[in-house]
């Protein structure tokens, strides 16, 4: 059990939703100026012609957004871990061109990775019928809420395209406010958070590769606390009959985290309207969802952009525990549901 400096305790990153929840000051507003160059860029991007996975910074080049950008960077880093910029007109811009302009400002933070088998750089959140408790799908495919988890890369964005007919809100918690509450009600279990844990694949290893990885929960390298958390996938490692089961004091403390993570005083609820586009940093914000109601329209139901980002400049070196996901051959894009 490393020995965790106060000042990363009680570093902005430490805080408690209860706190901030009448508060807007993690909302960063874009201006007129800002999308009109954003709205150029993004129809300059679409005349290219060019696939997504082809675009570059280069593509979408702006001294405005280098410095936005920049100042995102920071706070993500630095500050509080999280922020929420509002006001991309999608409505008016319509999705092809809201999602080039989300894709240039996840190109200003870093470089994409890929968020699943098929080598998604922009993932579809979005209800496909997909069965929830089928360990090989992947939550973020259906409408059940999702508990309290991180995903594979330093920065994960979600830009919200349209909201569900009822529920979806997003939760975020500081992970560090979580170890914190660990230490101080259950200390004898915090220890084991930086234990390796096995995380199932959810079926998306490649050939030869084994049905898990293993990872530990937090860990520390000597300038920062990091965590990495998936709940359902350290339980649905268990079907696997390679992987040790978990000891009585390993699924208290999962059960620990789950409930720290939802509790009102630590967690801040967002509820998403168009054109918000929410940054996280990985490795200190743990989010969810709750469940959702859907449209019966097609075209008016649930649907939110995701970016997973390997942050540039500053950022201390890669911060996150994983980075993407392996792309194998064969497996379809998320967009193909869309069709």
């Amino acid at each position: 059990m490393p020995e965790i400096p106060r000042e990363i305790l009680e570093s902005p990153a430490a805080w408690r939703g209860g706190e901030l929840a009448a508060s807007d000051e993690w909302i960063w507003r874009l201006d007129e100026a800002t999308l009109a160059e954003l709205g150029a860029l993004a129809r300059a991007a679409r005349a290219t012609g060019k696939p997504v996975e082809q675009l570059s910074r280069e593509d979408f080049a702006s001294p405005r957004l280098v410095e936005l950008s920049d100042a995102w960077l920071a706070e993500l880093d630095r500050g509080r871990g999280f922020l929420l910029l509002r006001g991309l007109p999608v409505e008016r811009w319509g999705d092809e061109l809201s999602s080039l302009a989300y894709l240039g400002l996840g190109l200003h933070l870093g470089t994409l990775s890929s968020q699943n088998a098929a080598g998604d750089l922009l993932g579809h959140v979005r209800d496909t019928g997909a069965d929830p408790d089928d360990p090989a799908v992947r939550l973020y495919k259906t409408r059940r809420a999702q508990p309290f988890h991180t995903d594979g890369a330093d920065v994960i964005g979600l830009l919200c395209l349209r909201t569900a007919r009822r529920g979806g809100a997003s939760h975020i918690v500081s992970s560090i406010s979580v170890f914190r509450e660990i230490q101080a009600r259950r200390p004898e279990l915090a220890p084991l958070l930086f234990d390796p844990f096995h995380f199932d694949r959810n079926e998306e290893q490649r050939e030869g590769e084994a049905p898990t990885f293993q990872l530990p929960i937090c860990h520390w390298d000597g300038e920062r606390l990091r965590t990495f958390y998936i709940g359902w996938y350290i339980r649905d490692a268990q079907r696997h009959a390679s992987v040790p089961r978990l000891e009585p004091a390993q699924r208290e403390l999962l059960d620990l985290i789950d409930a720290l993570a939802a509790d009102p005083e630590l967690r801040l609820d967002m509820d998403f309207r168009p054109g918000d586009v929410q940054l996280l940093k990985n490795s200190s914000i743990l989010h969810g969802r709750a469940e959702y109601e859907d449209w019966d329209e097609p075209e008016r139901k649930r649907h939110l952009l995701r970016l997973w980002v390997s942050a540039r400049g500053d950022f201390r070196g890669s911060d996150a525990l994983v980075q993407g996901v392996p792309a194998k051959p064969g497996v379809a894009s998320d967009a193909a549901a869309l069709c």
